[in-house]
Order: C-alpha cells, then structure tokens, then sequence
C-alpha cells in the first residue's frame, strides 16, 4: 500500500508568485502496536529517504520507542567520530556523554539522571562490546541502537526478552543527510519547516565577557551547546569533562530551568559550563548560576538586557559566549 502526498510551496520573490509542488510517496506501510498512549493507532510508513537500519529478532517497536530511537540516533550522530552515548526517554535527552570508550561514555551519561534513564533508549556511536551489554541487560532499558555489536554484546543483548536492538547500517556522520524537514498535519492547515541543522559560526561565536574561558572550557560549551539544541524549550544543560549534569527542559519559566539544572547538577555543577537554548532570560539567571559557581554560559545572545548580564557576569568571574543562533524546540 503506498500514500502519496503533495505539498505546495508558495514564494513572492518581489511579487514574481511562484508555486512548487513537492510530490511525496510513501510506500508499504506496518501497522505499530499503538500510538503514544493505547487508545492511539499509528502506522509506520517507508519514506522516500531512509537510512538503511535493521532491528533484530523481527521485532517491532512502538510508535514512542521509534520517537526515542530518532533522538538518540540524531543527538549520537553530532559525535559519530569519537565515543558516545546518548540516553533518551519520552522524546527528550537524559543523558549523554564522550568518553575515552564506549563504557566510559555510557557510565558517564548513565550517571546524569540514572532514574529518568530507566526504559530509556540508548544510542552509541561505535560499537557495542559485552561489558556495555551486561551492563544494559542489569538495568531497565528499552532500545539499544549502534553502529554495530560484538558477537559476545549480541549473545547477552539478545537474552533480554524486554530489549529491542536495532543496528544503524548508514554511517553516522551521514545521517544529518537524511533529515530534511518537519511536517505536522493540523485542523489549521499542514506546518512544515526544514530540520534544524544549526551549527556554530566563527563570525557569531563571540566571548563576550571580560572573563575569558580557557579551552577546556569552551570544548565544553560546544558539546552542551549541542546537546541543548535537541532539548525541550526552555532548556539548561550543565555540562564538565564531556559530560551532562544536568539536563533541565520543557519549561514555560527560563529562570526556573536555570534553578533547576543548578538543583539536579548540585556539586557537578562547580567550574562546569551552562548553555541555554536561547538568551539568558534575567539577572536572576547570573545569580543562580554564580551561587551554582558555573565558570561559562553559552547562549544566543541578542537579549537587550546583554550588557546588564555581561556586567553582572564578570562580577562574578563567569564568562559568557554568545554564539547568534537561537535553538528553540517546542
């Protein structure tokens, strides 16, 4: 069975109206068990583009378990080069890590918030050996999604009757290529915008502050910039050594997702670095952040409250980059 849809695009480049008809097909579809609560049915259709994946054993996941596999599989794939992990759970990121291997990695993300990690999905970004497998088998987990598995991993996952194992055949380092844009179907009318793919800029990436960080300090920044791109709006992660802390998010109050990364991070959060989804949203946030003793924050910048922060900021030795992009998420 294959559904089609056309989406038609209209511009005004200086009143020359054009109209571009984007035709997609979807092919043979399967029906999943239900959709994000049980009385939901879903259906997961075959796309025009896909990468090539495959879950062992034949089994099928559910409509949330596919929406938890795309985000660590997409979190993961900002670090396809080094080790990663990343832990998901209702659609948001609880933890993630680099480390000097895959079980550093996968200890340090565990340890962010080992209670929202539970029946969680997890991402890896190299392959899955046995000490990682007994591991995820001793804990309430799942989906398991990686490159690849050791045949030993594979024995001791495959145990697991509660586990689903899905290995990702594209290289990660491709799979940005495969996310194009978002479409949502409404009574209003059908929302489409294309994938948020920011990435930093040299020309906007500005300390700002008279405080300057140091390398470590900034590599931080970078890697809990990125992760608080893919977390629910207002989002705070507090980040040190590669590894998140805290991971605040889905929060109308921006200065309450600051009070409680600080409250969930508590000692970790000491010289480790914070970034924001946005701007930082008001002197309440320096101040929080000062009584946590975060060293960096990195934001959006752009608040016209900038100069205020900066002042308040170097009072307390904390420095702050601005990096130009807003990453909001509903």
């Amino acid at each position: 069975m294959a559904k089609r849809i056309n989406v038609r695009i209209f511009e005004d480049n200086e009143n020359d109206l054009w109209e571009q008809v984007e035709e997609l097909e979807y092919g043979a579809f399967k029906e999943l068990p239900y959709g994000e609560n049980p009385q939901q049915k879903a259906e997961l259709y075959k796309s025009p583009q896909m990468i090539d994946y495959e879950v062992y054993e034949d089994n099928s996941l559910s409509y949330n378990e596919m929406n938890n596999l795309i985000e660590a599989v997409t979190i993961t794939s900002d670090f396809y080069d080094v080790c990663a992990c990343t832990i998901v759970n209702n659609g948001c990121p609880c933890g993630v890590a680099l480390g000097r291997s895959i079980e550093d990695a996968y200890d340090k993300a565990f340890d962010c918030d080992p209670i929202a990690s539970f029946s969680g999905t997890i991402g890896f970004s190299k392959t899955v050996n046995a000490e990682v497998a007994k591991h995820i088998n001793s804990m309430a987990v799942k989906v398991v999604a990686a490159p690849d598995f050791d045949p030993k991993a594979l024995e001791i996952l495959k145990d697991n009757p509660f586990l689903k194992i899905v290995k990702i055949n594209t290289p990660l380092e491709n799979f940005k290529k495969y996310q194009y844009r978002e479409i949502k179907i409404t009574p209003f009318g059908t929302i489409i915008q294309d994938f948020n793919k920011s990435e930093l800029n040299k020309d906007t990436f500005k300390v700002v502050t008279q405080t300057k960080p140091t390398t470590e300090q900034i590599e931080d920044a970078v890697f809990a910039w990125k992760i608080a791109k893919y977390a629910k709006t207002h989002s705070v992660v507090i980040a040190k050594d590669f590894k998140t802390s805290a991971i605040a998010q889905g929060h109308l109050n921006p200065i309450i997702a600051v009070e409680e990364a600080l409250n969930i991070a508590c000692d970790s959060s000491k010289e480790a670095v914070m970034a924001l989804d946005s701007t930082i949203a008001a002197i309440d946030c320096i101040n929080a952040a000062a009584q946590g003793r975060i060293s960096l924050i990195i934001h959006s910048g752009g608040s016209p409250k900038d100069a205020e922060l900066i002042k308040l900021a170097d009072k307390f030795k904390i420095a702050i980059i601005s990096t130009g992009i807003k990453n909001t998420r509903n």
